[in-house]
């Protein structure tokens, strides 16, 4: 077997500047009592103003007041954690959480899928970094040995025990996951690198030490399996982004909108599902939220369509109040069924699949401007199709005559040189059940132009053929 780790050493700050218009800006997390502010963490920005962790806020302002600050939750690094988890669901069934900051996930069992291991980690890394969290990647044929190894190096891949354990043994003590008091005890007996400590014999180990510091070197060597216990997504998505400042425009939320549609779409990726109805929420200071319902008539989950739509609803909605907090959750996930596509796909690059169109339609004029069809047991033409919600199926074609797909509101009269007759007369009487009595006789006519039409001409009369629709 072969394990990933991925460790996010500057989580609690990725998570802050990924919602950030301006990544860049210097920014700092601070911590502790209101009397005594903290700095716990900054980014490279505030790193360049001499800004460093441990630092007093006001010492902090005494070097530069050029920067903006945010709060360090450690429930947030946590939310975070459990976002990366779904995100590492659609690489491996087999995703634990039992180290801070870590993902570890077996990848054996997908490189079948996925390709070898250099390309699943370009794929990774990839994604990791659109995500807008930095990352130290390791493989390793053991979990806890993979997650030892990350706190040293980055792009490590071994497969084999042996050389884990010629790369373990260069490791030095104090970085091997052991207990403080235990490495402190071994440095001070001269031993600096783990090869040192397994060159001891067993049973002098055993009788200086507790059990627990030969079962982890064994974890470490992979001769003792470690228990994990593995992620199950959840069945709802919920994520939300505080604004630094009230925002009353459309515009200024399109980035947060971006972010949290981003977001539900690895989430949905990860749990193989689609979402097909979710809700954004708009928090207000003092005024109740603002709740925008998207819905969709097929499950979906592309990142790009869900910003659309979601932006469509968005601009339709009047913003009354300042907005603090922006929300989105989802609780419609169905399975995802991928687009019917053909071997050799024909369709321009440029050019929308129906549903999306249809979606982003809805999304932009409304659920009752874009309607579907359905075919009505009438010889009628005007009668023969009848509107329906989009949302509603119903047969769009049926066997039987010929018929034209669009239909003009008024026949219109045509010159009787300007077309030729290729089929016709069919007679078609009915309607006296409803007081619309029609006596007909159709024709299928070409024009000029090499168009082809449906007109007709009331029983018993002599004049002009009335257009009443055309042929696709």
């Amino acid at each position: 077997m072969r394990w990933v780790c991925i460790v996010f050493p500057q989580l609690a700050l990725d998570g802050v500047l990924r919602r950030t218009p301006e990544p860049e800006a210097p920014l700092a997390l601070l911590t502790g009592s209101p009397q005594r502010r903290v700095v716990q963490a900054v980014n490279a920005a505030a790193r360049a103003l001499g800004l460093r962790p441990g630092q007093s806020l006001t010492a902090a302002h005494a070097l530069t007041k050029a920067f903006a600050s945010a709060e360090y939750d450690p429930a947030e690094i946590e939310q975070w954690q459990q976002f990366l988890a779904a995100w590492a669901y659609r690489f491996s069934s087999q995703v634990s959480l039992r180290y801070p900051r870590t993902l570890l996930f077996e990848i054996e069992s997908s490189l079948g899928l996925f390709g070898p291991w250099p390309q699943l980690e370009a794929r990774l890394r990839a994604e990791l970094t659109g995500l807008g969290f930095r990352h130290r990647i390791v493989v390793a044929p053991n979990p806890a040995a993979a997650r030892v190894l990350a706190n040293a190096y980055d792009g490590l891949a071994l497969a084999d025990n042996e050389v884990l354990r010629q790369t373990l043994g260069q490791m030095p003590i104090d970085r091997v996951g052991l207990e403080k008091d235990a490495a402190t005890a071994l440095s001070r007996m001269g031993l600096r690198t783990l090869a040192q400590v397994l060159a001891l014999p067993r049973h002098s180990l055993a009788r200086r030490f507790e059990a627990a510091l030969l079962k982890h070197l064994d974890t470490l060597l992979g001769e003792r399996p470690l228990a994990l216990a593995f992620y199950l997504p959840p069945d709802r998505f919920a994520a939300r982004i505080e604004l630094n400042f009230d925002v009353t425009s459309h515009q200024a939320l399109l980035f947060p909108l971006r972010r949290l549609t981003a977001d539900l779409s690895a989430f949905l990726c990860g749990r193989d599902s689609g979402v097909q109805r979710f809700e954004l929420i708009l928090e207000h200071a003092g005024v109740a939220d603002t709740r925008i319902k998207v819905g969709l008539l097929s499950a979906e989950r592309d990142p790009a369509m869900l910003f659309e739509l979601a932006r469509g609803r968005l601009e339709q909605v009047q913003v009354e109040a300042a907005v603090r907090g922006f929300r989105l959750e989802a609780e419609d996930l169905p399975a995802f069924v991928p687009e019917h596509r053909e071997l050799f796909d024909e369709r321009p690059q440029q050019s929308l699949p129906w549903e999306q169109l249809r979606e982003r339609l809805r999304a932009r004029l409304g659920d009752d401007a874009v309607q579907g069809l359905r075919f009505q047991a009438d010889h009628r033409p005007e009668c023969a199709w009848q509107p329906l919600p989009a949302s509603t199926p119903g047969p769009l074609a049926v066997a039987g005559p010929l018929r034209p797909g669009w239909l003009l509101k008024v026949p219109l009269a045509l010159p009787e040189q300007s077309t030729r007759v290729l089929l016709g007369p069919e007679r078609i009487e009915s309607g006296w059940w409803d007081g619309a009595d029609v006596r007909r006789d159709y024709y299928l006519i070409e024009t000029r132009a090499g168009r082809h039409a449906w007109a007709y001409r009331p029983v018993g009369e002599s004049g002009p053929l009335l257009l009443q629709g055309w042929f696709a």
